[in-house]
């Protein structure tokens, strides 16, 4: 069984910061990209960020230059570190990735999704 298992949401008040962690865990071959998405109520699910397994980032508009993705390929656990947060950045966030998992004794790709951790940024 693989799964992704996200931590460190919370309440912040505006132009404060939060770092979430999403670790994946499991029979995994490898991780290919990672990424965060969001969904605010009421909205699409929107992507954040994503890195590469070579280390290449793509951001959405509305977080560049205050949001900063990373990884850590040992552990298989992607970070991201939130500053200067708004209250229109207020929503559950999700962690997902492209990874190739062992099944019995073949590889499978597959995409896989954390459960969400909520963020609350408060005016």
């Amino acid at each position: 069984q693989v799964q992704l298992v996200e931590s460190g949401g919370g309440l912040v008040q505006a132009g404060g910061s939060l770092r979430l962690s999403c670790a994946a865990s499991g029979s995994i071959f490898s991780i290919n990209t990672m990424g965060w998405y969001r969904q605010a109520p009421g909205k699409q699910r929107e992507l954040v960020a994503l890195i590469t397994g070579g280390g290449s980032t793509n951001y959405a508009d509305s977080v560049k230059g205050r949001f900063t993705i990373s990884r850590d390929n040992a552990k298989n656990t992607v970070y991201l570190q939130m500053d200067s947060l708004k209250p229109e950045d207020t929503a559950v966030y999700y962690c997902n990735t492209d990874a190739t998992i062992w099944v019995i004794s073949r590889t499978r790709r597959v995409d896989l999704w954390g459960q969400g951790t909520q963020v609350t940024v408060s005016s």
